[in-house]
């Protein structure tokens, strides 16, 4: 399954996927569709096998969703994996997301603090007697007729959070199925001029859920560090159709 979506997106080396790398890390723009770590189903493609074998001691140093694209971390030795780590553990670092969301929302910082319930198997849900603590800031950014692309500030790193967080205030994700979210096809949002023939199928705009990991920023040891990752082709294509057709 994961190979065949790799093919179908043009899967680029992973010295290609790299927007920053020094003694100690490495930075990439993760694609979608791949995997952070291993998985018990036995993907043969994913994010830490492929930097192992560009760096041997590489070590990923937090994870995206399969499906979410942006910046991802890697460690290129053990005092860095641990330093970057602490910095996620006591949450000084400060990540921005941008999704696309379904509805026209004004959210102005809002602020989500709905506690999450790991369940186990990807499974989570929204529980105030037994779930973690969970917050999640929203803003938007842009507006469109039916949709809008807004920027998520995790303080938290609770599995699926932006995702839940969303679903809970009747904004799914675009394409997020676990959460009610519906893909965007063209035939929705262009009304006029859209032809298909009775053997097409029409496919979606974009073929996953529209989250993307935009910026991470951090400190350590005095020393700044702040990277910002391009949208992939998938989710400009996106907003550049929702710009087109649906303002």
């Amino acid at each position: 399954m994961i190979q065949a979506d790799v093919r179908l997106f043009k899967f680029p080396k992973f010295e290609d996927l790299i927007i920053h790398e020094d003694e100690n890390l490495i930075v990439i723009n993760k694609p979608p569709f791949v995997s952070s770590l291993d998985q018990r189903e036995g993907d043969e493609i994913n994010i830490l096998r492929l930097a192992k074998r560009y760096h041997e001691d590489a070590q990923v140093c937090h994870r995206l969703d399969k499906d979410t694209s942006g910046v991802l971390l890697i460690a290129k030795n053990p005092e860095t994996y641990r330093a970057v780590s602490i910095e996620f553990e006591r949450r000084r670092v400060r990540k921005v997301y941008h999704a696309i969301i379904e509805g026209t929302h004004t959210f102005d910082d809002l602020l989500v603090d709905l506690p999450i319930l790991n369940q186990g198997n990807k499974n989570v849900s929204i529980d105030r007697a037994n779930g973690k603590r969970a917050e999640t800031f929203f803003k938007s950014i842009q507006y469109f007729k039916h949709y809008t692309l807004v920027e998520c500030r995790p303080v938290t790193g609770r599995m699926h959070q932006i995702r839940i967080h969303l679903a809970t205030q009747r904004a799914s994700i675009v394409g997020d199925a676990m959460y009610k979210g519906k893909p965007v096809y063209l035939s929705q949002i262009k009304k006029r001029g859209f032809t298909l023939s009775k053997s097409q199928e029409e496919q979606p705009i974009m073929k996953r859920f529209a989250l993307h990991s935009k910026s991470v920023a951090f400190a350590i040891d005095g020393k700044e560090y702040a990277f910002e990752a391009d949208y992939p082709k998938d989710f400009a294509t996106l907003l550049k159709q929702l710009e087109k057709f649906d303002l």
